[in-house]
């Protein structure tokens, strides 16, 4: 939230159990533009917050995007998010 967003958004997520997770940012094209988390992790609720900026600082353009959340190798879910400048 807020979706769509202007210069940041929040991603919100619980665990049920601890484990590796993994919070990646793609564009339209599948190409990996961030990585938000890659950590053990404990079980409860969470937050990633995201800049709008790829994993060389640069701003990224308006557009939609999604976020793939992977925990323990297995996928949990992916989420649509578009960036309005």
């Amino acid at each position: 939230y807020p979706n769509p967003f202007n210069p940041s958004t929040t991603i919100s997520f619980s665990l049920t159990h601890s484990g590796q997770v993994e919070l990646t940012v793609y564009n339209i094209k599948g190409q990996k533009v961030k990585s938000l988390i890659d950590c053990y992790m404990s079980p409860g609720r969470n937050d990633a917050i995201w800049n709008g900026r790829d994993d060389n600082n640069r701003q990224v353009a308006s557009g939609t995007y999604f976020y793939k959340l992977i925990v323990n190798g297995d996928e949990v879910s992916t989420e649509k998010m578009i960036l309005i400048k």
